[in-house]
């Protein structure tokens, strides 16, 4: 994510509450005696986005308006909806992914829906098909990024996998995110236990911090401070030119370039990647669980999913959605990312981050 998109980002996070599509009366905004709400509400995370027009169609194709309450981070925004159970801020939560499910599950936040146009989605991206308590929308690779023009002047090949990573070569260079406040720290971590299973991570991490590994709190200080290749990182002086971010980081540098490289200025270390799928559900005690209903089927129809990749830089989850070039040609095609069960990943998470905390934060 660059710096403009960033600054954008943080606007709407600040103002909390944004109407991206204007049809319908306000005076409607919560059902009434006799009134069928105008409004239909998404709690997210704070990287949410679509275009105007496209939310726009929705409004025209339904009469509601779409308002967005962004809640923070991937997991503060889940964390928040846990305390409001049964009395939602919204009527959809759309972001909880694979690495959060089961938390979001076992606590009973979701109403099932099957959603219209369900068949178009892979059985194997839809991880709670028995309930459908909650609807695959996207899916996106977690992966280190590097600078390419710093390897480059130090004449050293960028790090391709995890076992690069820890090398003396590297020595320095990485940043992470903490597992335990960002959603793509948690999916890092989770791939360092896929790769070395549930003996050999810690050992991993240890080598890791004794090569010099930093850790921040969020993908936004790691990626736009402290990374040397991102824009937002060049403007604050980062120094570190290795980060986790997602395959799809070197398509959003290049958009938002002025004027546009032929080439992207970053690219990924594609053997160090966790494949992340995320989800939308309608919120159990949602004030208006008809128009959540229609816009979670909205979420995954092909006009939404085609507008997806260049909002949110994430992969459509419908097999019907097509790619923008800008994707294909600089962003990242991982052929065999990380993965992990969710029923694993509920059942070892919470002492995978306390084991991590006690290694790399002491």
């Amino acid at each position: 994510m660059s710096t403009k998109k960033a600054a954008a980002v943080a606007l709407v996070a600040a103002l909390g509450v944004t109407t991206l599509a204007a049809c319908g009366s306000d005076k409607a905004d919560t059902a009434g005696e006799g009134t069928k709400s105008k409004t239909v509400t998404l709690v997210s995370h704070d990287s949410f986005n679509a275009s105007k027009e496209v939310l726009a169609e929705f409004t025209k194709q339904t009469g509601l308006t779409v308002k967005v309450l962004k809640s923070g981070d991937a997991g503060e925004a889940l964390n928040k909806e846990i305390l409001t159970k049964g009395s939602p801020q919204g009527d959809v939560f759309f972001g909880i992914d694979n690495t959060l499910l089961s938390r979001g599950l076992d606590n009973g936040l979701f109403e099932p829906y099957e959603a219209k146009g369900l068949d178009r989605i892979p059985a194997a991206l839809q991880l709670d098909k028995a309930e459908h308590r909650v609807t695959p929308i996207d899916t996106g690779d977690i992966c280190v990024n590097y600078d390419k023009k710093y390897f480059a002047d130090k004449k050293l090949a960028p790090p391709q996998t995890f076992d690069d990573l820890a090398k003396p070569a590297y020595k320095d260079l990485l940043v992470v995110e903490n597992p335990e406040r960002s959603s793509p720290g948690l999916g890092f971590l989770l791939g360092t236990a896929a790769q070395y299973g549930d003996e050999g991570w810690q050992d991993y991490w240890t080598k890791l911090k004794a090569n010099g590994v930093k850790t921040v709190d969020s993908w936004e200080l790691a990626y736009n401070q402290e990374f040397s290749g991102s824009a937002g990182g060049k403007k604050a002086k980062g120094d570190r030119p290795l980060v986790v971010s997602y395959a799809s980081s070197p398509p959003v540098e290049v958009l938002y370039s002025e004027p546009q490289p032929k080439e992207a200025p970053t690219g990924v270390s594609t053997g160090t990647c966790f494949r992340q799928t995320e989800f939308a559900g309608l919120l159990k005690g949602a004030k208006n669980a008809e128009g959540g209903k229609e816009l979670i089927d909205f979420l995954i129809s092909k006009k939404f999913q085609d507008d997806m990749p260049l909002q949110m830089f994430v992969n459509p989850v419908t097999k019907d959605a097509a790619l923008p070039e800008l994707f294909t040609k600089h962003g990242a095609v991982i052929a065999q990312p990380q993965t992990m069960a969710p029923e694993k990943i509920a059942e070892k998470r919470e002492q995978w981050i306390q084991s991590w905390s006690s290694l790399v934060l002491k």
